[in-house]
């Protein structure tokens, strides 16, 4: 059974999706979203996926919690950088930030943290020092910038994905 549908879940979660956004329950809308979904999920079973297990959910939500958070407020000060141009002496530049996490799938979802944040951009990650760097909006003070990242993301990504 395993070997016809390798990701069960991902492949209901795909057609439910699909049927959503058709708005649609009709015989042909279920069954293209059907063989899309299985489609998909045979190819990411051949891709041979790295291993990961996702541990600590009450982790994962606290996780969550902060990073929404983070975005709010980049927001309101991205806002603030924005509609008051020239205020403030501002320098955005490069920074690159040394990493303890090594597991794939956190660091995709540090990338994804660091990027969704708004006056945040993950630029490149450097494997053989493990070092990240990012293009950040508001870089006045550096350090602080790596304590957030390593303080408030890489110790829960490392309780989650290590």
């Amino acid at each position: 059974m395993r070997r016809l549908l390798p990701y069960p879940m991902m492949t209901a979660t795909l057609l439910g999706v699909w049927l959503l956004l058709n708005e649609s329950v009709a015989p042909g809308t279920i069954i293209l979203g059907g063989v899309l979904s299985l489609a998909t999920a045979a190819t990411l079973g051949v891709l041979d996926l790295p291993g990961g297990r996702f541990r600590r959910p009450q982790a994962a939500l606290s996780l969550l919690g902060v990073v929404l958070v983070d975005i709010l407020r980049s927001n309101w000060a991205v806002a603030k950088i924005i509609l008051r141009p020239g205020g403030g002496g501002r320098v955005s530049g490069f920074l690159r930030i040394p990493l303890d996490l090594r597991a794939p799938y956190g660091l995709a979802t540090l990338a994804c943290i660091v990027t969704a944040t708004p006056g945040t951009v993950w630029v490149a990650y450097d494997r053989r020092r493990n070092t990240i760097l990012l293009h950040i909006l508001d870089l006045v003070d550096e350090q602080e910038w790596i304590d957030t990242i390593k303080g408030r993301y890489e110790t829960r990504l490392m309780e989650l994905f290590e």
